[in-house]
């Protein structure tokens, strides 16, 4: 099927080569050059980064951007585009997306995924619509339409299309933001991505919580499968699952009475469940195990009193009284590397949030009340060094879709996601009073 689908893209070559070297700024141009970044397959486990990149690296050209392709990790490519400004010295921005996507059940859409199909109301279905293919060539399509105005951007502005985000992001964004390269671009300000809007508001997130992905054993003595006798392992497990079920419901609660939103609270999800003794047809279903573990996937905001959360799982999730141990397969920091919550401010002390508010506003848009995304984005490896970071995919009155089913986005919602990134780079590429937080950031 994949092959397939390389050759339908192959078929699309030379009427791209066309698409990309035409100045038209018709929608129909637009909507076919989003079209054909959807058809290329970049899903996880086996991204086709070679024909993301191609495509990538063809619109640069086209816009006249300088370009250079980074490998922090073999067949990886990140591609790095840059817009210079008139004032190099001044910090720059940064316009982050992935390009890799998740995978897909091509038999439960009712298009193929990779065929970025066009329905008679306008939707284009296909994974990575919303997430975030979308973004990436928003950001391309407004440089194209400002280089036409003949506007010169004051700030430099950089674009980076980065790979792996849907399995951490570990070879791609965390690399990026620890090198000598990122190092030099000398960021001011880091857009990613955000979520889509059932609304006419549309969403921006100042911060994301943390994953903590815990997993807990217990341990007791074997026993007949007849037998009732205290502290099994999978008795003491059950009294945990129990404990963490109950937080949960607690955190869930404040959700649905509307007291805070998804993204202000723990949520504490049940990965898997590990007991047994194996047999040839299944498990020795006689015999009481004397091991049995759970694994959980936790999200912290970071605003969450992290030293509590953990007195809670020492002493009732997995307390040593009950032969409990625990360790985290992956445990996030809820501060930068100076210390301070992981988090970008959202009032007057950040003029970068202003702008972007400001910006939204001009272009006919209105922003909602600034959010804790509920769960990660490369965002965080560039919050984690200091860096103002702010996720916003500008998709209003549309159904939240991103890894489910039938993927889509309007080529209407689409289109004025265009305007509103037009407004956003202009103005923040425009912007030259140099504020407190970058001088403190340059002190640092």
């Amino acid at each position: 099927m994949r092959n397939r689908h390389r050759l339908l893209h192959i078929c699309f070559v030379f009427y791209q080569l066309i698409i990309f070297s035409s100045p038209a700024k018709s929608d129909d141009s637009i909507i076919e050059r989003f079209r054909a970044y959807l058809q290329i397959d970049t899903s996880q486990p086996n991204p086709d980064y070679t024909n993301a990149s191609k495509f990538i690296l063809a619109q640069a050209e086209a816009l006249s951007l300088e370009s250079q392709t980074l490998e922090f990790a073999k067949n990886k490519p990140l591609i790095l585009l840059k817009w210079p400004g008139s004032n190099p010295q001044l910090p720059s921005i940064l316009l982050n997306s992935h390009t890799d996507v998740v995978p897909s059940e091509p038999s439960k859409w009712s298009h193929h995924p990779f065929g970025a199909h066009l329905d008679s109301q306008g939707n284009i279905f296909a994974r990575g619509s919303q997430d975030m293919k979308c973004v990436g060539m928003q950001y391309l399509e407004a440089i194209r339409r400002l280089k036409a105005s003949g506007f010169q951007p004051v700030r430099s502005v950089y674009l980076s299309f980065v790979p792996d985000e849907e399995i951490g992001g570990h070879d791609g964004a965390e690399k990026f933001a620890d090198s000598h390269v990122f190092n030099s671009l000398n960021v001011g300000i880091v857009l990613d991505e955000g979520l889509a809007s059932t609304t006419e508001d549309y969403r921006a997130f100042y911060a994301e919580r943390c994953p903590w992905w815990l997993v807990i054993k217990a341990r007791g003595a074997p026993g007949h499968g007849a037998k009732l006798y205290d502290n099994s392992a999978m008795e003491n497990l059950f009294k945990s699952i129990e404990s963490v079920r109950r937080f949960r419901a607690s955190q869930f609660d404040l959700v649905k009475a509307g007291l805070k939103a998804e993204g202000e609270v723990v949520s504490v999800n049940m990965a898997f469940l590990k007991a047994g003794t194996p047999s040839p047809n299944g498990f020795v279903m006689n015999l009481q195990p004397s091991e049995a573990e759970a694994g959980f996937d936790i999200r912290v905001p970071p605003t969450t009193d992290a030293e509590s959360l953990e007195r809670r799982i020492v002493e009732e999730w997995a307390p040593a009284s009950r032969n409990m141990t625990f360790e985290f397969k992956q445990r996030a920091s809820l501060h930068d590397k100076f210390g301070r919550p992981i988090l970008t401010a959202t009032d007057s002390s950040n003029p970068w949030w202003n702008l972007l508010e400001e910006a939204v506003r001009k272009a006919n848009g209105k922003l909602g009340k600034p959010e804790i995304f509920p769960a990660s984005t490369d965002a965080r490896y560039f919050r984690e060094r200091g860096l103002p970071a702010i996720g916003f995919s500008p998709m209003a009155n549309t159904p939240i879709l991103l890894h489910d089913h039938n993927e889509f986005l309007n080529q209407a919602e689409y289109l004025k996601g265009i305007d509103i990134y037009e407004s956003i780079i202009k103005a923040c590429a425009s912007y030259v009073q140099h504020s407190k937080d970058e001088a403190s950031r340059d002190e640092l």
